[in-house]
């Protein structure tokens, strides 16, 4: 995407296909995100050795959930791993909860490999004399959200925060918080965008995510008015032009993050994740498809 910076795109985007991103410089490799499954690890360690011999010396998770950090222990403890000190115990919390969402799924010999290093606010690394700045921006996908801007070259890798051509999903972190996330990652002037899901784009990626999350807010709104609860707002609402995204059964998901907050939770505040997931289940039919 510039000098020195790649991306690692995983086709569709759907759960648990992610992208990660590759930053070099002076000698130094920063690997921002893993993913899911032993497998799918084992492949980005052989593209990441491609254009970094030796494998990275820093990596960056951007958030917890497991499809961003699985994927750690294939590059430890050769890398120092690094995300936000809430992103940490997080992700020691959850450990590997995430397969067994999946069953099915081959996920592999996977180990959790918490960061060994962590902040709260924001963080400089240097790739030779490249600048790349951690910047803490949730709550948004989840409480502790972490973008990775490298502004010698304006690329943007935002984690979950934003979704290309994927249904965004905010159910652990915030709508308002999104919003208000998504407005400073746009006064940063980004020229290339690469997203946690789905093709890497500009800052019109920036505009389709926020489209979607107002139309978000106004479907639970409309939903609270008629007193319904978040999966029969889901099943009365019409999808229109966001019915071609991927997943778009996390709207269910999302109804219950917008009807709480609407109702006085705080961003990013616990939410029961599991009755969620079961009604997005029920809203479906069946389990929702993930290929990792």
């Amino acid at each position: 995407m510039a000098d020195g910076v790649f991306v690692y795109e995983q086709p569709d985007g759907g759960w648990c296909l992610n992208n990660a991103g590759v930053i070099t410089g002076g000698g130094r490799c920063v690997l921002v995100d893993t993913v899911a499954t032993r497998a799918r690890a084992e492949r980005l360690r052989d593209e990441v050795a491609r254009v970094a011999p030796g494998g990275p010396d820093t990596v960056v998770n951007t958030h917890f959930h497991g499809d961003h950090v699985f994927g750690n222990s294939l590059f430890t403890p050769r890398a120092t791993v690094i995300a936000h000190e809430g992103t940490r115990s997080d992700m020691a919390e959850s450990g590997l909860g995430l397969c067994r969402l999946w069953p099915d799924v081959d996920w592999g010999e996977v180990a959790l490999a918490l960061p060994d290093l962590t902040f709260t606010e924001r963080l400089t690394l240097r790739a030779g004399e490249l600048r790349i700045e951690l910047l803490h921006v949730g709550p948004a996908h989840t409480a502790n959200d972490v973008v990775v801007w490298v502004p010698e070259h304006r690329v943007l890798f935002t984690g979950d925060v934003v979704w290309s051509q994927v249904t965004p999903y905010v159910l652990m972190g915030s709508v308002s918080g999104s919003l208000r996330a998504l407005e400073r990652l746009r006064a940063l002037g980004p020229r290339t965008v690469v997203p946690g899901h789905g093709p890497v784009g500009g800052p019109e990626v920036l505009d389709a995510t926020e489209d979607y999350l107002r139309w978000l807010a106004r479907s639970a709104r409309d939903g609270l008015r008629a007193g319904r609860t978040p999966l029969e707002t889901a099943r009365a609402t019409d999808l229109g032009r966001f019915a071609g995204l991927v997943d778009p059964e996390r709207l269910v998901g999302n109804l219950h993050r917008a009807h709480a907050e609407a109702t006085g939770l705080a961003p990013g505040a616990r939410i029961d994740v599991a009755a969620s997931f079961q009604e997005m289940v029920a809203y479906l039919g069946h389990l929702p498809a993930c290929h990792a």
